[in-house]
């Protein structure tokens, strides 16, 4: 990933989002060549010079101090998540550290059989590409359509976006597809030397004018807790209470879990799915750990 550009693109995006009315900048008005605001005024919400923040703003975020980046942060009312894109941009942009960097954390057989326990919820690990690389039973009778074709690991991406059988699991798409990039670019700022991650973006952007038109709004995400809504082709809607959890121990790695609110639908028919899992014996595809890195 290109630093310089994906900081230039991020912060362009950014203020085009605001108007001088949404930070109580007076708009003396006049026509305006691009939408939201402009450096001028980015600059001076920011308290640095016009001249500086057009460097920071062309990539030139080396050497920029916390200070600034936070007031940087609240002249573009940067969510969390767009704080810590920011934040991830400058470290990237920095000197390359001493020490090698760390490995990509891998999933033992232990943290398999943790999943594997997990028998009333969905569960997976994956990665910042979005692979799959260790799913339990439940989750992939969930994920059925992700699993149909032989391939592995799984890239929740790719079947997104490339996989008419994401429209069928999602009865929203337009949102699904939205956080599988928002995500994507989230892990782009973290490791932009990522060579895997560099591909997938490729080939996605070769592929899919969707994706094409996600990518360029350089929207990120810290997925964290929410809800997912899915249409099963076994137990029909479900929608899903997420949680994500960061693995500290595994580096790079996330177990999501899903589960139901109880006393509704939905747990009724999670009920339902699981006792399909347990008529087939619980019968688990490998997830393609061997991937993980």
């Amino acid at each position: 990933m290109d630093n310089r550009a994906e900081t230039r693109e991020f912060l362009m995006t950014r203020r085009a989002k605001l108007s001088p009315e949404d930070t109580g900048l007076p708009d003396f008005g006049g026509i305006r060549r691009v939408p939201g605001l402009r450096r001028e005024e980015v600059s001076l919400l920011a308290g640095v010079s016009v001249e500086y923040y057009t460097r920071v703003e062309r990539g030139g975020l080396a050497g920029v101090s916390d200070g600034i980046l936070d007031a940087l942060v609240r002249a573009l009312q940067l969510d969390d998540a767009e704080r810590e894109h920011l934040f991830d941009l400058a470290r990237a942009a920095g000197p390359a550290p001493r020490t090698a960097r760390k490995k990509r954390g891998q999933v033992s057989e232990s943290l398999q059989r943790l999943l594997d326990g997990m028998t009333g919820v969905p569960a997976f690990i994956r990665n910042g590409r979005l692979d799959v690389l260790a799913i339990n039973a439940l989750g992939q009778m969930l994920y059925s359509e992700a699993f149909v074709h032989a391939a592995r690991p799984v890239n929740l991406a790719r079947f997104c976006f490339l996989d008419e059988g994401a429209h069928r699991l999602y009865p929203d798409w337009q949102k699904a597809a939205d956080i599988a990039v928002a995500l994507l670019h989230t892990e782009a700022g973290r490791d932009p030397s990522d060579e895997a991650l560099t591909e997938l973006v490729g080939e996605l952007n070769t592929k899919s004018e969707d994706f094409r038109t996600l990518w360029a709004k350089h929207d990120v995400r810290l997925h964290q807790s929410g809800y997912k809504d899915f249409r099963h082709p076994l137990v029909g809607d479900l929608r899903l209470s997420m949680d994500a959890l960061e693995m500290p121990a595994q580096h790079g790695l996330t177990l999501t879990a899903y589960s139901a609110e109880p006393n509704t639908p939905s747990e009724t028919r999670m009920r339902r799915l699981a006792e399909q899992v347990h008529g087939t014996g619980g019968a688990r595809i490998s997830a393609g750990a061997s991937a993980a890195e």
